[in-house]
């Protein structure tokens, strides 16, 4: 056997030193000295020899399979080495050439004009909620008091899901405000950030997916006045002190009285151009005093707290703001107008 196991060690040792990968002489360990490797089987076999003859069988297999390891470890770091040389000689790195410019990414002006407009609301005391914009029927239209055969649903014609639940994609960020009355009791100072959905047809000032923000306030004594100095104040900071805006009557079903706030035209100071109109002035939002019909759904009681609410297209504030003249520029995604922003 000791003879068996002296072929053995010098087959391995010859394989080892023809060995042309690091593949290779894993292969080969595992034969040799492998779980059933031809060394294992020989040492699994020496319970049948002689008790005074296991020592020198013993001995000589450890021998054996040191000296195996041994050749096969330094064959290894041979081979090794060869193929970091080989790779050093084929992953040659040019330092002379020029490289290639990194080209840092910026913020796309909606999310510059939503972090610009919650910073502001925020430093006026006003809380951030988000919510789904798959919203339930009640949440979107009912709780805003418009009941189902309502005019008002027209203007805002949207998706619905299919099945049963009264389910759609939300056509204004209001839901947010209804949920955060349920869950939150007066006084109440909050914004409503997100997307928004109507089948509208694409043009200058339209698009089916947008960007809208919500404000309600509601506590003890509020007034038109609170509602007109938040407005001005939030006008003014975001498109500078020397801002002018007006307020004009409007309808909402939510609100009343209701108004929409416009500001002077930023493409042409005021002197009437294509994008106003000619009128000078551009809309920016719609408001009102909240109805006591909502603040009754929601349990509040409309002879002790008062309210106002706010909503506003972000697109339309981010033409206003950065002097866009068409709404599409902010999706159509070219380098060029996104560069800018940089």
């Amino acid at each position: 056997m000791i003879e068996k196991i002296r072929g053995i060690t010098a087959s391995a040792v010859a394989a080892a030193d023809k060995a042309g990968t690091v593949r290779e002489l894993e292969e080969l360990r595992v034969e040799v000295l492998g779980k059933k490797g031809s060394m294992t089987q020989i040492l699994k076999g020496m319970g049948a020899l002689p008790p005074d003859e296991r020592p020198l069988m013993g001995q000589a297999a450890n021998d054996a399979r040191a000296e195996i390891e041994k050749r096969l470890e330094a064959r290894q770091a041979v081979l090794r080495m060869a193929e970091l040389e080989e790779r050093l000689a084929n992953e040659v790195i040019d330092v002379t050439m020029p490289g290639r410019a990194q080209k840092p990414g910026g913020r796309h002006p909606m999310t510059i004009m939503i972090e610009d407009l919650c910073r502001i609301f925020t430093g006026m005391g006003y809380e951030i909620a988000e919510g789904p914009e798959i919203e339930t029927d009640y949440n979107n239209f009912i709780a805003l008091n418009t009941p189902e055969h309502h005019s008002s649903r027209d203007e805002q014609d949207t998706f619905y899901m299919e099945g049963d639940g009264g389910f759609l994609l939300r056509t204004q960020t209001s839901p947010m405000q209804v949920r955060y009355m349920m869950r939150n009791r007066p006084p109440i100072r909050v914004i409503c950030p997100g997307k928004v959905f109507r089948s509208d047809e694409i043009d200058a000032t339209h698009t089916p997916v947008f960007h809208q923000m919500e404000g309600l306030v509601v506590d003890k004594g509020i007034t038109l006045g609170h509602l007109k100095g938040a407005l001005t104040t939030f006008a003014r900071e975001l498109f500078g002190a020397d801002t002018a805006v007006r307020f004009r009557p409007h309808y909402f079903p939510f609100t009343e009285p209701s108004g929409e706030m416009d500001v002077r035209c930023y493409m042409c100071l005021g002197k009437g151009c294509r994008v106003c109109k000619g009128e000078g002035w551009v809309e920016l939002l719609g408001c009102g005093m909240v109805h006591p019909n909502v603040l009754k759904m929601r349990d509040i009681d409309p002879d002790v707290y008062s309210g106002f609410a706010f909503g506003m297209g972000l697109e339309r504030v981010a033409l206003a703001r950065f002097r866009i003249p068409d709404i599409r520029i902010l999706f159509e995604n070219d380098v060029r107008f996104l560069r800018q922003f940089a």
